[in-house]
């Protein structure tokens, strides 16, 4: 069985430079990077678990003293697996009922504190990366986001890293032009945020329209399980009036509670103090540009704790 990586057969577990005790040290020493490699190309932190445990069959296999760099073979297992992966999710979304939003993290203050890896993983900035093939997605993740050299990029994707530096440069112009142009204040975000949450929870329309830009997009997700927005709404005035009509509606008393969503300032709202949305909140000059409610309960098992993401 050969590695995912560079065609160096694997051995029996155990052989070579400290065996699995070494092997599992090396893992775990890696794996919030890995897993957030995983995340950032899938979208979806329990398929990214599940390319972590595979990852980790093959690691356990692989004869170490062959091994010259650990992590970046760690790294090269990795993206060939969420590649597979990645392409079995491309035609599970194609049947997905409504909008397809990524799985929505609660995240530690530190990654908010590294700027690019904030932006990398916000819900705005994966909704772009959606519209990336495959292959592209790989290349412009380890690329930009993980620094990762042209030749191991190409030995993880299967490429000449001539073909590798043309894909990176491809998908690198493709998100340019549709990249989020994002706040750059996490004050004045958390303030506009602010301002959000006190108009929704007193029904204050005029107070909506006052946040919400004229342009802003509400996506919903609710996955055919929880009633969302099956297209996206547009324009401030039709998010603020969905917005207080469909507050007029909850019979359930609601809380919203700010929270760390994939980086950025957003709202965790319950129901009855039943977890019911997850909304990541996009802020652009100080307006609310971008809101996006993921309902679907089966992307919110991550909420109950923090996720640690690592470059």
């Amino acid at each position: 069985m050969d590695d995912g990586g560079d065609g160096r057969r694997e051995h029996t577990a155990g052989r070579g430079d400290g065996g699995v005790g070494s092997a599992t040290e090396d893992f775990l020493a890696h794996r919030n990077l890995l897993f957030t490699v995983a995340y950032e190309m899938l979208g979806s932190a329990a398929d990214a678990e599940d390319v972590l445990q595979e990852t980790w069959l093959r690691w356990s296999g692989v004869d170490l003293a062959e091994v010259r760099d650990r992590r970046a073979y760690l790294v090269r297992i990795t993206t060939r697996q969420a590649l597979t992966r990645l392409r079995t999710l491309g035609r599970r979304k194609e049947s997905y009922v409504g909008s397809w939003l990524p799985e929505p993290l609660l995240t530690s203050p530190d990654v908010a504190e590294d700027v690019e890896l904030a932006d990398s993983v916000s819900m705005a900035m994966m909704l772009v990366m959606e519209t990336l093939g495959p292959t592209e997605r790989a290349v412009f993740v380890l690329r930009e986001v993980f620094d990762v050299g042209y030749d191991e990029i190409a030995r993880a994707v299967d490429k000449s890293p001539a073909a590798v530096r043309q894909i990176a440069h491809r998908a690198r112009a493709h998100v340019a032009a549709r990249r989020p142009r994002g706040d750059g204040s996490p004050d004045r975000s958390r303030d506009a945020l602010d301002a959000f949450r006190r108009a929704v929870e007193t029904g204050d329309l005029q107070g909506l329209l006052d946040v919400l830009a004229p342009d802003v997009v509400l996506l919903g997700d609710g996955g055919g399980i929880k009633q969302a927005v099956l297209r996206p709404v547009v324009g401030a005035d039709k998010v603020a009036r969905l917005l207080q009509g469909g507050l007029r509606k909850t019979p359930a008393a609601m809380t919203l509670r700010p929270a760390e969503i994939n980086g950025r300032p957003g709202l965790v709202v319950h129901l009855d103090g039943e977890l019911d949305t997850v909304v990541a909140v996009r802020v652009d000059d100080g307006l609310v540009t971008g809101l996006y409610a993921v309902r679907n309960p089966e992307k919110l098992s991550r909420m109950e704790r923090e996720t640690v993401l690592r470059r």
